[in-house]
């Protein structure tokens, strides 16, 4: 199931005083940060095509950021973007989509219409999963984000021929990982609230994704990723 581990090296944030790489020379580059959820989208599905040699990656730091990318790449000024074939693409649903259907590499989403239909909605649904976790950190977690929990565990229901989202690996997963990996370790480390207790779907899904060698290799540091919610999120209670 697992993709190939590539041992890549990474290259190191460009900040403010970085030079700005060429652009648009026939190199497909995605302007990322390392610990960006929805740059980790993109670079997931990157990884999981084998496409190390076709996608070059940038990183941003967010916090020194450079002019030149505003100016002259994405004025938007966010991360992911994708520069290809002469034009710069950008929000990370649908990059992952573009990724999947414009280069090389296994596919990530199925043909089958039943779900087809399904892995639509839950793409469709990641927005508002995502705030309504992100607003009970503000709350009790455990109460306000466990509907959000319970729906995904139904969803794993759905289709049985496989542990993930539309029974085999696709965007769908890739879409999820990069966040409930992330409120995973903070609910517990923070909230001491275990969403998968009384989830076994859920449980079982996040020990695939963990097998994975394209998730496990875009992973953040989970101490770096707690003081960094905390301070996002609970400095000014």
């Amino acid at each position: 199931m697992a993709s190939p581990a590539v041992k890549e090296h990474l290259p190191p944030p460009l900040n403010s005083t970085a030079e700005q790489p060429p652009l648009f020379d026939g190199t497909a580059r995605l302007y990322t940060n390392y610990s960006c959820p929805f740059a980790q989208r993109v670079w997931i599905t990157r990884n999981y095509k084998g496409l190390q040699d076709k996608i070059k990656l940038v990183p941003l730091d967010l916090q020194d950021r450079p002019a030149w990318y505003k100016e002259k790449v994405y004025p938007l000024n966010k991360v992911p973007a994708l520069e290809h074939n002469g034009k710069i693409i950008g929000e990370s649903l649908d990059l992952i989509k573009y990724v999947d259907s414009n280069f090389e590499g296994p596919s990530l989403f199925p043909n089958d219409p039943a779900k087809k239909k399904f892995g639509e909605e839950l793409l469709a649904y990641t927005d508002e999963f995502t705030r309504i976790v992100y607003t009970s950190f503000k709350g009790d977690p455990a109460k306000e984000a466990a509907p959000a929990f319970v729906r995904l565990e139904n969803a794993l229901h759905k289709f049985e021929d496989g542990p993930f989202f539309l029974g085999q690996f696709s965007l769908v997963d890739i879409a999820y990982i990069a966040f409930i990996e992330r409120f995973q370790i903070f609910l517990s480390e923070v909230f001491k609230y275990d969403i998968t207790a009384g989830r076994p779907k859920l449980a079982a899904w996040i020990e695939e994704m963990n097998k994975i060698d394209a998730c496990t290799q875009t992973k953040t540091d989970p101490k770096v990723l707690v003081e960094f919610y905390k301070k996002r999120f609970l400095a000014q209670q």
